[in-house]
């Protein structure tokens, strides 16, 4: 037996072929591809087949089994071994990565750095591992929250990329750098990087789909940079071009032609997955097909592909769909799709811990639409000890003040909030839509005190800043609550020119709650001034939106996960106990 030779011994090829049949059965076996893997042992083999035989192993064992302790053994013996063979990178650096994964997945994360850097160290004459390492390792201290050390190994990415004369992977560095300062919220960095990025992708030429995608993530960066500043209106341009991107990607064929650059052995996200971006851009307009339409894109790609992204996009939707139909008027729906978030958050610990605070938020508001006051605040509590991201903290605990002011009682603890989001002064986040909210949320506060000019100062300060950014919810109730003012006033004409385009905006939203606020104002304004054929018409939608809302709370609070109400605590519960009815009142609503 001539194992040293370079040619593959027929024993080995025959063990080989085994393992690989019995790893791509349906189902697969994989007890007998171990088999078959662990048999080439037994020939004594020369070290490369010996080091590539434990990635193989340990690797179907981190994949496939439940067996970690013999995955690390084989993997670190694999990464150990290969590194005392010259010209033996493959190996060498994948035994890095997938060790290195399977020590963060066993929450090892202090023996998985040393070892990517161990690789990135010697890895530098091979450039697709040597950008795949500092990606990997970039991403392992972001997922930490370093997110310092996460920006430096991607400029050192970035720079590497550029003497390797692969400005594909270059702008692929600067844009995930670009995505972390914004997390991190160091906006005077994100401007020139983004315009670095800019030029870059523009004059790119290479892979059609390459360049598609590079933009893809630039317009996605944009997007978000919008977003996190409450922009609505200026976001619009970018989601348009977000979207006429993604479709084009849609009509491009793969090719299948590699880059003949190393470096540039790489892709954003799947083809596929960037279809349904376009789902998560457009749900601003239309939300209800978008997003119909997208969760199905996911189940579809989920049955084929079970990277986790995939269930990160799902949630991302649920969240913002539940919101859309709390607003709508679809109560039980939104209550539903919260248990799904549930669902998905109960199979993903890292899942949950990413999105904990959202779904409490959620269930939050959804108390808050079924007049469950005391548990909407036990949720609002849990939520804020659940987040540090500073627009989420204000976007709660300026919901958490309306729950206080629709009590009444909880003078003490609502100036204590108010004060810590005071629009007028150090106002906590830069987010135009959250900044208009807290507007809002004095003038309301002032309009139950009976404060009624200065309830008036902080409206229009709502108004002028919802108008400028399309923040239809809030122009809609700033304008009904004015119109109240209006007419408690006794200035009818004025409380008139309120109401009526209030009205038309909550029918356009659509907004159930304003609609059936309008509703009222509107047959109580119309009674007032004698006019009774229209105070008959405002009677009669009054009643019919009554109906509607007084329906959908009752199949809400009659559903099994009505008791998520009452969950503040852990894990989401996997099951519900049925309810006999609705026990709150749909009174304070009407």
């Amino acid at each position: 037996m001539a194992a040293s030779t370079e040619a593959p011994e027929p024993w080995y090829l025959a063990l080989l072929g085994f393992a690989e049949h019995f790893r791509t059965s349906s189902p697969p076996k994989i007890r007998l591809c171990v088999h078959c893997l662990q048999a080439v042992f037994q020939f004594k083999p020369p070290p490369r087949v010996e080091a590539r035989t434990h990635l193989q192993l340990g690797s179907v064992l981190y994949r496939h089994t439940k067996n970690g302790e013999l995955a690390q053994s084989h993997l670190e013996k694999a990464w150990f071994i290969s590194q005392q063979i010259s010209q033996f990178e493959d190996v060498k650096f994948e035994a890095a990565s997938i060790l290195s994964e399977f020590y963060c997945q066993q929450n090892l994360v202090d023996s998985a750095k040393p070892v990517l850097r161990k690789a990135i160290q010697i890895s530098q004459q091979t450039p697709y591992w040597h950008c795949r390492l500092l990606f990997q390792l970039a991403q392992l201290h972001a997922l930490e929250k370093d997110l310092v050390s996460a920006c430096d190994l991607l400029g050192v990415g970035a720079e590497y990329a550029r003497v390797m004369g692969s400005e594909y992977t270059r702008a692929l560095f600067l844009l995930s750098k670009g995505m972390l300062l914004l997390m991190e919220r160091k906006l005077s960095e994100v401007h020139p990087l983004l315009t670095l990025c800019g030029t870059i992708v523009e004059n790119w030429q290479g892979n059609p789909i390459q360049k598609e995608s590079l933009r893809v993530f630039f317009l996605v960066l944009q997007v978000t940079h919008y977003l996190d500043a409450g922009q609505v209106k200026s976001v619009k341009p970018c989601l348009k071009q977000l979207q006429q991107c993604i479709q084009t990607i849609s009509t491009l064929h793969d090719d299948e032609i590699l880059p003949t650059n190393p470096a540039a052995l790489f892709h954003w996200l799947p083809k596929e997955h960037m279809c349904v971006l376009v789902y998560l851009a457009g749900y601003l307009e239309k939300a209800q097909k978008y997003t119909d339409k997208a969760l199905m894109q996911l189940e579809k790609l989920k049955m084929l592909d079970s990277s986790p992204i995939l269930s990160t996009f799902q949630v991302i939707l649920l969240e913002h769909i539940i919101m859309c139909r709390l607003v709508t008027g679809h109560k039980a729906t939104a209550l539903q799709e919260i248990s799904q978030v549930c669902q998905l958050c109960q199979q993903s610990p890292r899942l949950f811990t990413n999105h904990a605070a959202q779904l409490h938020t959620l269930l939050g508001l959804y108390c808050i639409s079924v007049n469950c006051m005391d548990n909407a605040e036990a949720q609002f509590t849990a939520a804020l000890q659940m987040t540090t991201h500073q627009e989420l903290w204000t976007f709660i605990v300026t919901n958490l003040a309306s729950v206080y002011i629709r009590e009444g009682n909880r003078h003490q603890e609502l100036y204590s909030l108010l004060e810590r989001i005071n629009p007028d002064h150090n106002f906590p986040v830069s987010s135009h839509c959250l900044r208009a909210a807290a507007f809002y949320i004095r003038g309301l506060l002032s309009f139950f005190q009976g404060r009624y000019n200065e309830a008036k100062r902080f409206l229009r300060e709502t108004l002028k800043m919802s108008n400028a950014e399309d923040l239809n919810r809030l122009t809609a109730c700033s304008l009904v609550l004015l119109g109240h003012i209006f007419f408690v006033l006794g200035n009818h004409r004025e409380s008139n020119n309120m109401v009526v385009p209030a009205m038309q905006l909550a029918s356009k939203i659509p907004d159930m709650s304003v609609q059936l606020w309008s509703s009222a104002l509107l047959k109580d304004l119309n009674k007032a001034c004698g006019n009774t054929m229209d105070a008959h018409e405002a009677a009669q939608m009054h009643q019919n939106f009554s109906q509607q809302l007084l329906q959908d709370h009752i199949a809400a609070c009659s559903l099994p996960e009505h008791n998520l109400i009452s969950w503040t605590d852990g894990l989401p519960p996997v099951q519900f106990q049925p309810q006999n009815g609705p026990t709150t009142s749909l009174g304070s609503l009407l």
